[in-house]
């Protein structure tokens, strides 16, 4: 373990390079082509025009870091197929693509929705599945033992719970980029967590480490610049892809999904109380608006780096649980993380409350 520690720092600091020198330049570009976002709207909280497009950086730098470690033999392991990277690598270009034409033609949702769908099923189709979790009792509980007499079900549902499981997790980040830093700050820890997590389960110096280090390096480059003020945002296919490589990653490291869940609980949480709001007050629930926890942190007199700082303690203190205990503990510091969220909640609405009246 010990000797692999050098390698796993360069990897890192490698990718971070790439990532780093790659969101300069889409910096430069989105100055040039005019791929930017406008501080028009009330969503929008910062205060001059500002590039997109860092989502590409990040995306590139992963390509090509796994592309150098592919090609000099030290990324794949016999628990990993080839062509599982390939189309995983392909999803990841549909999100970016998809991204940049939102970002420079400012598209509809029910055209960019398809960019998350088509790379769900492009992984699905390439082999990834959620073949199985852990159960809180001990032990494994495979999902095709489980569901063996409900005949095709059988077959089709372990591929929907990987389908909603990529959706979810890839929405997820999409709406937490709000503020600057917050995405890629949480994506950083999470990546992490995952590269932490897969050495407890796998060979050591594994694909599932290197990638989770890559994405890791990729998006920690691009924070440099994302910092608030930030020089530069993800955009449409960044906030997307970062969240689906997650959902990947949490697959092909030995169905840590409430490994992901956990470090990812706050905001997961956050979307589902701000989707039930909206239904409440019968408005679409797919409609953006300024009632994410971050917006009403910042209502409430906190900084951005406050906030991204808090959120990002918060997803850092869930995700060393998830490293060091078992599922049911796992579990319990979920249901801990709902509570916490509706106490969050309350006291934000009575202190914007008496703030406001």
């Amino acid at each position: 373990m010990i000797d692999n520690w050098p390698k796993f720092i360069l990897v890192f600091l490698g990718a971070g390079l790439i990532s780093f020198l790659l969101t300069k330049g889409m910096i430069y570009f989105g100055k040039k082509f005019g791929i930017l976002d406008e501080p028009t709207g009330d969503r929008k909280i910062h205060k001059t025009s500002t590039p997109l497009l860092g989502g590409m950086g990040i995306y590139l730098a992963f390509v090509l870091a796994i592309g150098f470690l592919w090609k000099t033999g030290q990324l794949l392991d016999p628990r990993i197929e080839g062509s599982q990277i390939i189309w995983f690598l392909v999803a990841g270009l549909v999100l970016v693509i998809n991204g940049f034409l939102d970002d420079k033609y400012k598209l509809s949702a029910k055209y960019t929705i398809w960019g998350p769908i088509v790379a769900s099923v492009i992984v699905i189709f390439g082999g990834l599945q959620i073949s199985y979790i852990t159960h809180p009792t001990g032990g494994v509980l495979y999902l095709d033992n489980f569901f063996e007499n409900w005949g095709t079900l059988a077959t089709i549902l372990p591929v929907v719970i990987t389908f909603l499981w990529l959706m979810g997790i890839t929405y997820t980040t999409k709406l937490l980029d709000g503020i600057d830093g917050l995405v890629g700050s949480i994506g950083l820890i999470a990546s992490l967590v995952i590269f932490a997590v897969s050495l407890s389960w796998d060979v050591v110096g594994s694909t599932t480490s290197l990638l989770a280090l890559v994405l890791g390096g990729a998006i920690f480059g691009f924070l440099i610049w994302n910092w608030h003020p930030a020089k530069i945002f993800l955009g449409e296919g960044g906030s997307t892809f970062i969240g689906f490589a997650l959902g990947v990653l949490a697959i092909i490291s030995g169905s840590k999904i409430a490994t992901a869940l956990l470090v990812m609980g706050l905001p997961v949480l956050d979307i589902i109380w701000v989707i039930i709001a909206r239904l409440r007050q019968k408005k679409a629930f797919w409609r953006g608006d300024n009632q994410h926890l971050h917006f009403r942190l910042l209502k409430a007199g906190f900084s951005q780096k406050q906030i991204v700082f808090f959120l990002s303690a918060i997803s850092l203190s869930f995700g060393v649980i998830s490293i060091f205990f078992t599922t049911k503990i796992k579990i319990i510091a979920l249901i801990f993380l709902l509570v916490f969220m509706f106490l969050v909640s309350y006291w934000l609405n009575y202190k914007l409350k008496k703030t406001y009246e």
